[in-house]
C-alpha cells in the first residue's frame, strides 16, 4: 500500500518489525552444495522424487546444449531448490530440467549441438572428452536450497512463487500440484486431459506441458462457484480455492462426479453454439485466458439462470450476432484482465448475451 510522504511513526515501524518476524518464523531452510557428479548419479537412481507437479522434460536439445555448455565453462548455476520430505527424501521443486539435463550429459549419452562461444565441443558427448576433463565437469559444485519439511503449506507455496518469478521454471499450475497435491487437482488433472476440450481450447504443445488446460480448468472452477474472496491476483485465488476443494473432495467423494458433469455440460454447450469454441479466430492456434473464462463461466451462469437454454438451438442462442463484435472484443482485451470488475464485467456479458437470445 503506497505510503505519504510523511515518515513512518513509531507505532507503524513496530508493527512492520513484528510482522517481518512473524513471516520470518515462517521460513526454514538450509543451504547445501553437491558435486556434479553425485548429483547426476542421484537423479539415475531415483533418490530425488520428481512430484506429478513438474512438467515433463521439456527443454529442447539446443538449450540443454546451452546449459551444458555453461557448466563445463565454470558459470555459475542457478540454486537447485528442494524439499525435505518427512521421509527425509527430497523432493525436486525448482531444478529438475537442470538436474535431468545433467544425469543426461553424464550418463545418457546426450550430444551437445551447435555451441557457442566452445564451438569445438559442438557434437561431443561426455564420453569424447579426455578424462582430465570429464574429471573437473563432475567436480563442479552446484548449490542447493532445501525447505524443512516443517515449513507450513503457505511458506512453500510463496518460496515456490519468489524462485520462480520471471522464470519459465514452473508456473502456477505446477505449484498449486506441488503444494496442494489431492483430491481435487485429480480430477482437474483427469478433466485437463478432456479430447472436447483440447478441440474447443487449442495450445500449442509448449502450454500444454506447462499444465495450460489444468489452469482453464482450475479457473473455470474456481471464478464458476464463486468471486466473493477474489482480490486481483488469480494465483492467491485459485491456490485458496483449490486448498479447500481438495478438503470438499477428501470430505464428500461424490462431489468428483458432480464437478465432471458440470465442465462436460458447458463444453458440450460451447460446442453446440460458439462456432469456433473458446478460439479468437477460426484458424487460431491458442486460447486466449480472458476469452475461456468469459465463455465457460459466463455460458454456466446462463444455463443455471435458464436451463432450458440446454436444450435450444444454436439459432435461437444466437452467439453468431455479438461473438465477434467490438464490445466483446473489448471486455476481452488483455489490459487490467485480472481486476474483478474486468473479470465480472466480461462474464456477465456473456451471461447476459445468452440469457437474453433466449428471451427472443
Amino acid at each position: 500500500m503506497a505510503r505519504p510522504s510523511e515518515r513512518p511513526t513509531a507505532e507503524q515501524i513496530e508493527l512492520a518489525e513484528a510482522q517481518i518476524l512473524e513471516q520470518s518464523k515462517r521460513i526454514d531452510f538450509f543451504l547445501t552444495e553437491y558435486s556434479v557428479e553425485i548429483l547426476a548419479q542421484k537423479v539415475r537412481d531415483d533418490e530425488y522424487v520428481v512430484p506429478a507437479y513438474q512438467r515433463e522434460f521439456t527443454w529442447e536439445d539446443r538449450r540443454k546444449s546451452r546449459f551444458i555448455e555453461s557448466l563445463i565453462m565454470g558459470l555459475p548455476i542457478p540454486f537447485i531448490f528442494f524439499w525435505e520430505m518427512p521421509d527425509g527424501r527430497l523432493e525436486i521443486v525448482d531444478g529438475s530440467q537442470r538436474l535431468r539435463t545433467i544425469e543426461e550429459f553424464i550418463y545418457g549419452g546426450f550430444q551437445l549441438g551447435d555451441l557457442d562461444p566452445l564451438t569445438h565441443l559442438s557434437g561431443f558427448r561426455f564420453n569424447d572428452l579426455p578424462e582430465s576433463r570429464q574429471r573437473k565437469i563432475k567436480n563442479r559444485s552446484v548449490r542447493g536450497i532445501v525447505l524443512n519439511e516443517h515449513a507450513d503449506e503457505a511458506a512453500r507455496l510463496d518460496m515456490f512463487e519468489r524462485i520462480n518469478t520471471g522464470s519459465k521454471n514452473a508456473n502456477n499450475a505446477e505449484i498449486r500440484r506441488g503444494a496442494l497435491a489431492g483430491p481435487f487437482l485429480d480430477v482437474v488433472m483427469e478433466l485437463a486431459n478432456l479430447p472436447i476440450l483440447g478441440s474447443l481450447a487449442p495450445m500449442p504443445a509448449k502450454a500444454k506441458k506447462e499444465r495450460g488446460y489444468e489452469e482453464l480448468v482450475t479457473r473455470f472452477f474456481a471464478y464458476s462457484d464463486g468471486l466473493e474472496d477474489y482480490r486481483d491476483r488469480p494465483s492467491d485465488f485459485l491456490f485458496v480455492y483449490s486448498k479447500k476443494m481438495n478438503e470438499a473432495f477428501a470430505a464428500d467423494p461424490a462431489l468428483a462426479d458432480a464437478y465432471r458433469t458440470r465442465l462436460n455440460t458447458v463444453l458440450e454447450f460451447v460446442s453446440r453454439n460458439f462456432p469456433i469454441g473458446f478460439r479468437k479466430t477460426a484458424k487460431g492456434a491458442a486460447t486466449p485466458r480472458a476469452r475461456f473464462e468469459a465463455i465457460a463461466v459466463g455460458s454456466e451462469r446462463a444455463l443455471a439462470e435458464r436451463p432450458e437454454l440446454k436444450d435450444a438451438s444454436a439459432e435461437d442462442i444466437g452467439v453468431s450476432s455479438w461473438i465477434d463484435g467490438a464490445e466483446f472484443q473489448k471486455v476481452t482485451s488483455s489490459d487490467g484482465a485480472n481486476a474483478i470488475a474486468r473479470l465480472n464485467g466480461r462474464i456477465d456479458f456473456v451471461k447476459n448475451k445468452l440469457v437474453k437470445h433466449g428471451d427472443d
